[in-house]
């Protein structure tokens, strides 16, 4: 089990990533951040919580998800302003992916055994620069949805779309990541095959 002083000396590895996160799904710089320190301090203040039952990561990334929500909640009449920050999403996991002669940085694992693909860190790290390199607006109805488990009505009302456009755009999002784990992950063991 982890002890509280080295959960502490962890968090600062895992902040970028919860910023990420919370830019992504609230669209307000100062708002990502008060979610990110409340996130942190939580941990800190209760160290005892994480059991180990996931990864250090996973469990920021489920208080993180209170704190969005409550934040979505708190700050409901308040206009937000889309930060601009778009860019560079495929460097990023090309960098995660490739070495600069084009081969695998890594080879993936064998696809022969779903599970333990499901749980593999690599598998997950492709699927989180497959995320993130997703157009924010689909990105952020997706992670809504799949990832803060929030209702379609929630969803429609605090981005106010309509049911029909929210499904699209769902639909929309699962293409993207579908097109995306294929070409840098499923289709990448197919040819090693």
């Amino acid at each position: 089990m982890l002890q509280p002083d080295t959960i502490e000396s962890q968090l600062p590895e895992h902040r970028s990533y919860l910023l990420r996160f919370a830019r992504l799904q609230l669209r307000n710089d100062a708002w990502a951040e008060d979610a990110v320190s409340e996130t942190l301090l939580a941990a800190l203040s209760k160290p005892q919580a994480f059991d180990n039952r996931s990864q250090l990561k996973t469990w920021l990334v489920g208080i993180l998800k209170y704190k969005v929500l409550d934040t979505f909640r708190h700050n409901a009449r308040q206009v937000s302003m889309d930060t601009g920050d778009d860019c560079n999403g495929e460097d990023e996991l090309d960098a995660l992916l490739f070495k600069s002669d084009g081969h695998f940085a890594q080879a993936p694992a064998s696809w022969g055994n779903p599970e333990q693909d499901l749980s593999s860190r690599q598998f997950f790290s492709v699927l989180e620069a497959c995320t993130e390199k997703m157009p924010p607006a689909l990105a952020r109805v997706f992670l809504m949805r799949e990832w803060l488990e929030l209702s379609s009505e929630e969803i429609c009302k605090e981005l106010k779309l309509s049911s029909t456009n929210l499904y699209v755009q769902l639909h929309r999002a699962r293409l993207r990541l579908r097109e995306c784990l294929e070409l840098n992950w499923f289709g990448q063991q197919e040819e090693g095959v």
